[in-house]
């Protein structure tokens, strides 16, 4: 019987699996050849290391070998609009070809270089979307980061590499959070995280810039930008805040915060800022537990709640003049809850007993 035969006596579901498994272990005999590198070398032009040279004996693959010479030697003359145009050739025709991630890559470098930023960051994403196996993602991640930096720094970018255009910190934004959601596992993607906020709170985008600081935070816990990420959305918490006459949301997220970084990192550098703010919080959410307490003593004349709020002002920030002043007002409040009759109990002195009550009579009829 022939190697790869089968009588009526194999089992139906062999019969289907068999061809299915040699299949897949022809393919995976062709993974090493699959996988080239493209070298660029200026006297013999492309060369391919590392397989698919099967591949590249074909018609196209020789097509594209050529188109690929022709762009980059008109790139190492300076003439970047050929060599622009020979890439894109290269894409459009020859997509599944070991060439047109490397053509992607090419054309994003030469728009970055004419400081056409926009259409050299869509180049690279290109790249990354079609080829997510490319042996150039950290770069391309590396140099979109590059771009989005740039942007983010005032930088203009140009149209067709001759007139600048208007600067675009918003632009700048969008691809941070593209860097994340391309590369979330690389150095990149806590470092964008960081710029995103900073950008988001330049331009007034307060709340957005406190979800990235605690995106930040969860999903990079162990980066060396953590501790940085904490202080900052403290102090973005801090920034809200309007005074002890407002609402003290954010005045406690701000403590809470504050109080995670000075024991998170107690050695931090920026302890003594964080030691600080936390100070100035804390002074703030005592006053405004003393402007409740106020209220209530002199126009409710409701000790009781006065005498709460003082309390609530001496545990916010025990070892502050805020709690100093509570505790002299205490004392006050305090002495007038004892004058107060206790509940039940006549001005004159023993309540009377109150009568017994009679019992009503019954009648009976027999």
């Amino acid at each position: 019987m022939a190697p790869h035969s089968f009588d009526g006596n194999t089992p139906l579901i062999m019969r289907r699996f068999i061809p299915v498994l040699l299949l897949a272990l022809f393919t995976a005999s062709l993974a090493p050849r699959l996988a080239a590198d493209l070298v660029w070398q200026p006297g013999t032009g492309w060369r391919v290391e590392g397989g698919v040279l099967g591949l590249l004996s074909t018609e196209d693959g020789r097509n594209a070998l050529d188109i690929m010479n022709k762009a980059r030697n008109a790139e190492e003359a300076g003439q970047m609009s050929s060599a622009l145009n020979s890439y894109r050739r290269v894409v459009k025709r020859y997509g599944s070809s070991v060439y047109a991630s490397e053509a992607l890559f090419r054309i994003g470098n030469i728009l970055q270089k004419r400081r056409q930023y926009y259409k050299a960051f869509d180049s690279y994403q290109s790249l990354l979307t079609l080829y997510p196996n490319s042996d150039k993602f950290n770069q391309v991640v590396a140099e979109q980061y590059r771009i989005a930096s740039l942007l983010q720094e005032g930088k203009r970018p140009y149209y067709w590499g001759i007139i600048p255009g208007f600067r675009n910190r918003e632009r700048a934004l969008q691809y941070m959070e593209q860097i994340v959601a391309n590369a979330p596992y690389s150095d990149y993607a806590p470092l964008s995280l960081m710029n995103a906020a900073r950008g988001y709170q330049k331009i007034g985008e307060t709340e957005v810039a406190i979800d990235a600081l605690d995106r930040m935070i969860n999903n990079y816990a162990k980066s060396v930008l953590t501790p940085d990420a904490y202080l900052k959305i403290a102090e973005t918490h801090a920034s809200l805040v309007e005074g002890p006459y407002y609402d003290q949301a954010s005045t406690k997220e701000a403590i809470t915060y504050y109080e995670d970084y000075l024991i998170l990192f107690p050695g931090d550098s920026g302890a003594a800022a964080a030691e600080k703010g936390l100070a100035k919080m804390k002074t703030v959410l005592a006053q405004s537990k003393m402007i409740l307490a106020d209220y209530n003593f002199k126009y409710r004349k409701n000790y009781q709640a006065a005498k709460i709020f003082y309390n609530e002002a001496i545990t916010t920030y025990p070892d502050s003049e805020v709690a100093a002043t509570a505790r002299a007002k205490l004392v006050k409040v305090e002495a007038l809850l004892a004058a107060q009759p206790k509940p039940g109990a006549a001005s004159s002195g023993t309540a009377p007993a109150p009568a017994p009550v009679q019992k009503k009579k019954r009648f009976w009829l027999f």
